[in-house]
């Protein structure tokens, strides 16, 4: 009662091959798309070439919405214009929702900043380091939870910012910037290539909420968080075929500090870094100290039961002889003695060759 259950439920992946491809379909502003960001670098290194990611920034699109460049309010001004590119192309949702913050515009922005350096440094590996290494100073650095567990879009539009999370992962911003003018200007009316990709991805997908990932082109469902989603691809390999860092966590209590750890599994620690296993020494004395103190009780309760025994039997014993009342020797409450044993001239029983001698 009043104690949290947990249930876990599974679905066979397929596992045609060696190698597995998952993908992730978020945006910038994704609170759990942003969680799962800063968590999962460590595994899709640890992966190595044995598993291919592709990251897919998800925009809207603002023709088939009717944010086009021909729709206009009562005013003559698109309702729109903060949510999209130029003439409404592709949109994003304004996730502040204030005039003064941050708008769909810069999300999309920073959508095509990530589509580019995943283009850069990831399309050819799968595993994009460089790619991770920005999603990760940009968030703690670009933007933050706040004391209200809100997220802080101070920072999310600031060039400054911005510039020092390419420079923390080694980007080549020069790269970067060409690969975004050869796809399409935003502050053009023309089509962007890597947004019409996405579009189409996302329609032959079948993502519909965000974040999503899938492994192998099957959904994984259920919370998007680093455990599930590494679970998941490691059974999305042939079986026998599985890296050894799957081997090595899959099956531990904290995947995500068994991966970080580089496979070790008997370190088990929370998120903060405390430890929460015993080590070999501490168990040993701790068991040696239950051991020591449960044989002390039996040793004490052995004794306490024969002195009880001793008492019992003796008291048997004494109740067989009754003692003389009132200056004369009664044996008429004799039972174990015959009458004859008794010798009353000088005060002994004798008895199948004892003597009892009465004071």
């Amino acid at each position: 009662e009043n104690h949290m259950v947990r249930l876990e439920m599974a679905w066979p992946l397929p596992n045609p091959d060696v190698r597995v491809e998952y993908e992730l379909w978020t945006t910038p502003t994704d609170a759990i798309g942003r969680g799962f960001e800063l968590q999962f670098k460590s595994a899709a290194t640890a992966l190595g070439n044995r598993a291919y990611f592709t990251p897919h920034m998800s925009v809207y699109d603002g023709i088939k919405m009717g944010c086009g460049s021909n729709r206009t309010d009562y005013d003559g001004v698109n309702p729109c214009s903060d949510l999209c590119s130029e003439n409404g192309r592709y949109c994003s949702t304004d996730p502040d929702g204030t005039d003064g913050g941050i708008s769909g515009q810069d999300v999309v922005k920073e959508s095509l900043r990530r589509e580019c350096i995943w283009k850069v440094y990831g399309k050819d590996d799968g595993i994009g380091k460089e790619w991770w290494e920005y999603v990760t100073a940009f968030h703690r650095n670009c933007g933050g939870a706040t004391d209200d567990g809100r997220y802080d879009y101070k920072h999310f539009a600031d060039p400054h910012c911005i510039r020092n999370a390419i420079s923390s992962a080694k980007i080549d911003s020069k790269k970067v910037e060409e690969c975004e003018m050869e796809s399409g200007r935003l502050d053009q009316d023309a089509p962007n290539t890597l947004f019409e990709e996405q579009l189409r991805f996302r329609e032959k997908s079948g993502a519909v909420l965000l974040p999503s990932v899938f492994v192998n082109t099957a959904l994984i469902r259920g919370t998007i968080e680093f455990a599930t989603v590494f679970k998941a691809v490691c059974a999305g390999f042939r079986r026998g075929s599985e890296p050894q860092i799957c081997s090595d966590c899959a099956q531990c209590t904290n995947e995500y500090q068994c991966v970080r750890r580089g496979g070790d599994c008997s370190s088990k620690n929370n998120d903060n870094g405390t430890t929460t296993h015993v080590s070999i020494p501490v168990f040993v004395v701790s068991m040696t100290f239950v051991v020591l103190l449960f044989a002390s009780v039996g040793i004490t309760q052995w004794r306490r039961t024969q002195d009880q025994m001793r008492h019992q039997v003796r008291g048997i014993i004494m109740g067989e002889y009754i003692p003389v009342v009132g200056g004369k020797k009664n044996i008429a409450g004799l039972s174990a003695l015959d009458k004859d044993d008794y010798d009353d001239d000088d005060g002994e029983i004798t008895s199948n060759g004892m003597e009892f001698t009465l004071d």
